[in-house]
């Protein structure tokens, strides 16, 4: 890893950091809500909440695929310095959005049936989580629109907006949930209302950011020809397809556990959800540098400059090194204090840290895929994050398949060869053919 000081070490940092700062805010509120679920009278609150945001997060993450296709667009935008194509990669991608909610609030009552057919939960905590559902997925159009509004602020080499309406709508959500849940007794519906009203909050001042740069940027008026052109959308489609397939997978892993879990009963679903906060709070602090990656990738790419990604690359190494040895170290030497802090519900604490010693390697798996991620985004190489998901939910599959018959130890297993061999078919092109492979 180069010195802190080092020019393009610097441009990292000042993408990175404050996302790492903003992001660590949204495994807070995943702690918030497990924190305060959990120490309600009964473990089916804790276990519908959690079945009912894997449901939300398999919704809306699917669609994860318009905030990555809008970063890696607009970076490589910017690198040609092609004004049209900086407007039309955030107008675009805003009317897919909208769209996109449109039919979501459409279909979402028959959604909730669905899972009701394929969870072994019991009854409680199904209802729990329909109750969840049932009042988060009126977010959708905001929630879609940020991610968009993040997407196009990050391609524009821009993290300070990104980090101002992630913080905005962490602290806002933060403050509803305990005034909700612990205030008016709410329970699941307290903690669902409070994410809805975060996230059109959030919107609101996202779309005022979105005007100042605008201006700065000097784009001009909207050219509204030029936002129902169609090479604009066959790309932008093309682009997300594969995108899309790679988050269906990604999101459909985590949902299984979920629901497997679910089957070993309501104390066992519910450390799952305490070990998978562990995660996302991995997950989160690594995706601060995967989105320098993406933007600085895109604009790498945009400006056909290959010793700039070469060097971006040797800087990502040194991070996931030292991120995910970090994580490890905490993990080991802090885990059982982290779960007491989440849950006092004695039983819930004696499955988690039974499961605790998965998490403690899982970090130094995880950190390639979630870095090298962001350096595909950018290059807009959708095609080769798509195989190399389905070759790891394969590897997911059959690993379950085989091993089942160790219950919740094999969930645990199969996610760890899933992490594995995320990172190692998206860096085998990389170590066979070189950079190359990402101009293409």
């Amino acid at each position: 890893m180069l010195t802190l000081q080092h020019p393009k070490q610097k441009q990292v940092l000042l993408i990175a950091l404050p996302m790492i700062a903003s992001n660590l805010t949204i495994p807070l509120l995943s702690l918030v809500d497990t924190a305060v679920v959990g120490h309600l009278a009964q473990a089916w609150y804790l276990g519908g909440v959690a079945l009912g945001s894997s449901l939300i997060s398999l919704v809306f993450l699917l669609l994860g695929f318009l905030r990555m296709s809008t970063t890696g667009l607009t970076a490589q935008a910017l690198g040609r310095n092609n004004q049209q194509a900086l407007r039309q990669s955030l107008l675009q991608a805003g009317l897919v959005a909208l769209c996109l909610a449109i039919l979501l609030l459409i279909v979402h009552p028959w959604l909730m049936p669905i899972v009701y057919k394929l969870s072994s939960a019991s009854t409680e905590v199904l209802t729990q989580a329909e109750i969840y559902f049932q009042i988060r997925i009126w977010s959708a159009p905001a929630a879609l629109l940020n991610m968009v509004l993040l997407g196009w602020f990050l391609g524009l080499q821009n993290a300070r907006y990104p980090m101002w309406l992630l913080l905005l709508n962490q602290t806002i959500n933060i403050l509803l949930d305990l005034v909700f849940v612990l205030g008016f007794d709410w329970k699941v519906s307290g903690v669902a209302a409070a994410s809805v009203l975060a996230d059109y909050s959030t919107l609101a001042v996202g779309l005022y950011l979105v005007r100042r740069l605008w201006r700065q940027q000097q784009l001009g008026p909207v050219k509204w020809p030029q936002l129902f052109s169609a090479d604009g959308y066959s790309r932008l489609f093309a682009l997300n397809r594969d995108i899309f397939i790679r988050s269906l997978c990604l999101q459909l892993v985590f949902v299984f556990i979920a629901f497997r879990g679910a089957s070993f009963g309501d104390t066992v679903v519910a450390a799952n959800a305490v070990l998978i906060t562990f995660l996302m709070l991995v997950s989160y602090a690594l995706d601060g540098f995967a989105y320098a990656a993406e933007a600085l990738t895109g604009k790498a790419v945009g400006a056909k400059d290959q010793s700039e990604l070469r060097l971006l690359l040797k800087i990502l190494a040194g991070w996931g090194w030292l991120l995910g040895g970090l994580f490890s170290a905490l993990f080991w030497l802090a885990g059982s204090t982290i779960i007491s802090s989440l849950t006092s519900i004695t039983a819930v604490q004696q499955q988690a840290n039974l499961y605790l010693p998965w998490l403690i390697g899982l970090p130094l798996l995880a950190v390639w895929g979630y870095l090298l991620d962001g350096i595909y985004i950018g290059a807009t190489q959708a095609r080769a994050m798509r195989n190399s998901m389905l070759l790891a939910f394969s590897g997911f599959a059959l690993c379950y398949l085989l091993l089942q018959h160790l219950n919740n130890h094999a969930l645990w297993l199969a996610l760890s060869l899933f992490m594995l061999l995320r990172g190692l078919s998206l860096a085998w092109p990389l170590y066979r053919k070189g950079i190359v492979v990402l101009f293409r």
